[in-house]
């Protein structure tokens, strides 16, 4: 199979689809890679670097795309990266479409077969292609918040961890699933006064086991988010869905009676964000102010640390990579349900429940493609 690796060229994403390693491996299974010039200097790996592991380089995006049977990316393809995707070709990038209207209807209408990292699921349960960029984004989210509240930025003007006779910070992190375990971890090495909230009792009881007495478990209720949210000098969003739009559980009501100066570090913007006052923003412009409340609602997060993004996202999407190369996409997703469940869009049609159901589409199972 020929599987091409554009460069990526969101605002400021400097990660790549495949590392020379991961190329490497793709050469040894018998299959061709293309990958776009410079597409690796993020990383700090040159041309000369993927053609020693055995790719072809390529100028033009352009003819990537025109040669390749399968795309590998990283962000979601930009709308001119989407023109260029024909029937029967492999997407396999993260996708984020429930709040993306216009890329999914520019995917439904390319006929491609696009495969989602956030949605592959695990015989071991969660999301084993987003975990590595949410464990991530969960340990920048303290580092941007911490940031922000400095008071040349803007911010309340506080030290999360405080000094002895002095308050530290109180962080409230909404979802404690690998975004949110992550947080705390940092959060809690910072000396914060750490809430997490979360609906799951199993989950609350796991986050215990692991932090003990170092972070305070909430059950989710409105109450609950309301009280701790307009307490928190520091916010951060890390619940999700999966494949759905975030639930919007803090309200533009609560963004006005929070802190002057307090900050929000929506972490699920790129499913739409968990605060009614979320956008997105980008490395070149993170931040921006409703009611004297900073947000921070940067969509690829990971992007500001490539290389340690890059290669813990290769770590597991290779073996898929792999695998749909090595026996093309019908008998891969056949042999693996929860690669299956990474397909959203197949054939001009959506494959996704969620994503079908938030943006009125007809779902389609792709046990009807696969036969």
């Amino acid at each position: 199979m020929k599987i091409g690796v554009p460069k990526e060229i969101k605002n400021h994403e400097y990660r790549v689809g495949m590392t020379p390693p991961s190329v490497r491996e793709a050469v040894a299974h018998g299959h061709g890679v293309m990958v776009q010039t410079h597409a690796g200097e993020g990383i700090g790996a040159t041309d000369d670097d993927y053609r020693s592991a055995g790719a072809t380089i390529i100028d033009e995006p352009a003819d990537i795309f025109a040669a390749a049977d399968m795309i590998v990316k990283v962000k979601e393809p930009q709308s001119n990266e989407r023109k260029m995707l024909r029937e029967h070709q492999i997407l396999f990038t993260y996708l984020h479409l429930a709040p993306d209207p216009d890329q999914t209807k520019d995917l439904v209408d390319s006929g491609a077969t696009c495969i989602a990292y956030e949605t592959v699921t695990s015989p071991f349960g969660g999301l084993p292609l987003l975990a590595p960029m949410s464990k991530v984004a969960g340990r920048m989210a303290i580092q941007a918040g911490a940031h922000c509240l400095e008071h040349p930025h803007g911010g309340r003007g506080i030290l999360l961890g405080g000094v002895p006779g002095v308050d530290r910070g109180k962080v409230v992190i909404l979802g404690a699933g690998v975004v949110g375990k992550h947080a705390a971890a940092i959060a809690v090495g910072m000396g914060a006064d750490v809430w997490v909230v979360d609906r799951s009792p199993e989950v609350i009881e796991a986050h215990w086991q692991q932090f003990g007495r170092s972070t305070h478990t909430v059950f989710s209720t409105q109450d609950a988010v309301e009280k701790h949210v307009l307490d928190a000098d520091l916010v951060i969003g890390g619940v999700l869905i999966p494949g759905a739009s975030a639930p919007k559980l803090v309200t533009r009501e609560m963004v006005s009676a929070m802190k002057p100066g307090s900050v929000i570090v929506d972490v699920a913007i790129d499913q739409g964000g968990c605060c009614e006052t979320s956008k997105a923003t980008t490395h070149a412009d993170p931040t921006y102010v409703v009611d004297d409340v900073i947000h921070y609602c940067v969509a690829n997060m990971p992007g500001g640390v490539p290389r340690t993004s890059t290669y813990a996202l290769n770590n597991v999407t290779l073996p898929h990579i792999l695998r749909l190369a090595d026996h093309g996409y019908k008998e891969a997703l056949k042999a693996d349900t929860h690669l299956c469940n990474g397909l959203n869009v197949h054939a001009g049609h959506i494959t996704n429940a969620e994503v079908a159901r938030d943006l009125g589409y007809d779902y389609k199972a792709p046990s009807q493609f696969l036969g």
